[in-house]
């Protein structure tokens, strides 16, 4: 059989019930809940925790460390990874802006591809360059994209008579 434990909630019993019934996300239910239970003397073995809230007891533990250390705010608080830095920095995408704003601008994605090698030293991917290009600067290539062939107008017109 586990051992009880000892631990001060500094929050009513009510509040974390009001709490407990406002949360959203369904791991801030679970602390939550594991509080009230704590508060309202309804469990007092941290092994039952676990089992009624589905998870192992180290979890358990680790929310309750938490929870001495910081209070309800560290306890519900979710820390999110950093993420990859950016490729395009501000001072490149500034510089990428106004060469787009030129009236020559650039007669592809690929232009812009090698133009980021060449002056920035970038190496960045066509789907990259068309994703910040296209949808986070808003902006639009100058030249039309090339057409292999010119119609000619009189052999057009010679068909759609064939047709009738």
């Amino acid at each position: 059989m586990s051992r009880q434990f000892k631990i001060e909630i500094a929050e009513s019993e009510a509040d974390l019930k009001k709490r407990l019934q406002h949360a959203r996300e369904a791991i801030d239910k679970e602390k939550l809940q594991m509080l009230w239970w704590l508060k309202s003397g309804q469990i007092t073995q941290q092994q039952e925790i676990g089992q009624r809230l589905g998870r192992d007891t180290s979890t358990v533990s680790r929310w309750l460390q938490k929870y001495r250390r910081g209070g309800l705010k560290e306890l519900l608080q979710i820390n999110k990874a950093p993420g990859a830095q950016r490729k395009l920095s501000d001072a490149v995408l500034a510089d990428l802006q106004q060469q787009l704003n030129r009236p020559e601008g650039f007669s592809s994605y690929g232009a812009i591809v090698e133009w980021l090698q060449l002056k920035h030293g970038l190496s960045v991917e066509y789907g990259t360059v068309y994703h910040w290009v296209h949808y986070r600067l808003g902006a639009k290539l100058k030249a039309p994209r090339p057409v292999s062939y010119q119609q000619d107008e009189e052999v057009v017109e010679a068909f759609k008579k064939t047709l009738v």
